[in-house]
């Protein structure tokens, strides 16, 4: 399994960012799929789930109507759409393999950074 996250980056307060994950290494077609996030000295959160097969998709509270999460079954992707993010929206961002909390396999990693 390989899981490698981009579109990270510096915005301010109300703007956008779209993260990326290409994964590889296992049958992407059916699966669960997740971001989660890490801020600095906190643990980890679950951000959103989707399920490949048929897009159904979650979310967590602090990021409902604010972020879509998304897949492309051909090019084996998964994507983060982030709007009107916040100072606490900062954090390393992490692609996962798994449903909510239990996923399994992550990759290293983006960081996003929400500042004036």
């Amino acid at each position: 399994v390989q899981l490698v996250e981009s579109g990270g980056g510096l915005v301010q307060p109300g703007g956008s960012l779209r993260l990326s994950c290409a994964a590889s290494g296992f049958a992407f077609t059916e699966s669960w799929m997740t971001w989660v996030r890490q801020a600095s000295g906190k643990g980890l959160e679950w951000v959103s789930s989707i399920y490949t097969g048929d897009g159904r998709s979650v979310y967590a509270d602090s990021v409902q109507g604010r972020f879509a999460i998304s897949r492309d079954n051909v090019k084996n992707m998964v994507y983060l759409q982030m709007n009107s993010l916040k100072p606490e929206d900062t954090a390393v961002y992490y692609c996962a393999t798994g449903y909510r909390e239990n996923y399994s396999k992550r990759g290293r990693g983006t960081q996003v950074t929400v500042s004036s």
